[in-house]
């Protein structure tokens, strides 16, 4: 059997994808995995051993060896049993649909940010509501007979020297700081995450790594001088980078964005910073993990940019952040229960 997984972006969106890989390795160990993904998330898919093959397809190009012709002749010669769409688009139901696969599948109307989407299914989904997104991406294996009862993320461990040269200049022993973030609304400001850092500090020991991907290399230097010998800049990070950077730190905080849902599949000890996005749906999935979030109160749910004069996250407070970090550190430690939500 040749299995097809569309999922394009973004990164956190991916993690939230294997999943789907791990499920159909574990109950139809014979099938062929191929997926589909946005180029620069194509590192990620890469350590993911479960998937056989990839594809990857250069945003907004029609074109070239990586534009969406080339990409769909491509697949169309692999001749899969099933595409399965779990993006949710437009572009991504077309994609699976040019894949030739026999039978598509995707959510119903309902459950699709662009309705339209399901006009291109030959199987739709209906989830049940209130899922994490996980549970919800796994429902999508109805169709194929597959009933998944676990989420696992297989993803291997890398060796990465700019990990090493971070670790090392923060002393061996780090946490770690996530301050960017697509959404503007998702991001706490660099000076409160630099005193958070001096405050981990003090109460911990733990100086803290700041990584930055592309474009955010300002947003992390203003951390790491606001936080001044309490944090360390990271060099320039790839997803492996990040992913060995998590593996080997104490604890991350992180918004709601791609390196903290990566830190939870990884096993990474957490603390996250949740405002305009739901936790319940896209929060860490770990019981010990702790959720300080504003949600409830916040009146620009899933906006990309906050309605009010003061953003949703500058209502938690430093002192707030580093009580759960240093709970999150003593339920690591087997001291005490953590709590889930803040």
């Amino acid at each position: 059997m040749r299995i097809l997984i569309v999922r394009l972006g973004s990164l956190g969106d991916v993690v939230h994808a294997v999943p789907l890989a791990a499920a159909i390795s574990e109950h139809l160990p014979d099938a062929e995995i191929t997926w589909v993904v946005e180029s620069h998330h194509a590192p990620l898919v890469e350590l993911v051993p479960t998937v056989h093959r990839i594809e990857r397809l250069k945003p907004r190009a029609i074109g070239g060896e990586e534009g969406v012709l080339a990409v769909a002749r491509r697949l169309r010669r692999h001749a899969f049993d099933w595409a399965i769409d779990a993006q949710g688009l437009l572009k991504s139901a077309v994609l699976a649909r040019l894949s030739g696969a026999t039978r598509v599948v995707g959510f119903d109307r309902a459950s699709l940010r662009e309705p339209a989407a399901a006009r291109f299914y030959d199987d739709r989904v209906s989830p049940a509501a209130g899922q994490h997104v996980t549970r919800l991406n796994l429902s999508l294996l109805q169709p194929l007979g597959v009933a998944a009862s676990r989420t696992s993320f297989p993803i291997a461990d890398v060796v990465s020297r700019p990990a090493e040269e971070a670790l090392h200049a923060a002393g061996g022993d780090a946490a770690l700081l996530n301050p960017g973030a697509a959404w503007p609304n998702k991001r706490w400001r660099p000076e409160r995450f630099g005193a958070l850092a001096q405050l981990v500090h003090e109460r911990t020991g733990l100086r803290s790594i700041v990584p930055w991907g592309p474009d955010e290399a300002p947003l992390a230097r203003a951390v790491v001088e606001a936080a001044g010998d309490a944090a360390v800049l990271a060099p320039p990070t790839r997803i492996g980078d990040l992913v060995a950077l998590l593996r080997r730190t104490r604890v991350a905080i992180s918004g709601d964005t791609g390196p903290l849902h990566l830190a939870a599949a990884v096993g990474t000890p957490l603390v996250g910073l949740y405002g305009p996005t739901d936790p319940a749906r896209n929060g860490p999935w770990d019981p010990d993990d702790i959720v300080v979030s504003r949600y409830p109160k916040c009146g620009c749910h899933y906006d990309r940019r906050c309605h009010r004069a003061e953003w949703c996250l500058d209502d938690i407070e430093v002192a707030t952040v580093v009580d759960e970090v240093v709970r999150r550190l003593a339920a690591r430690d087997g001291d005490r229960p953590s709590h889930r939500d803040r």
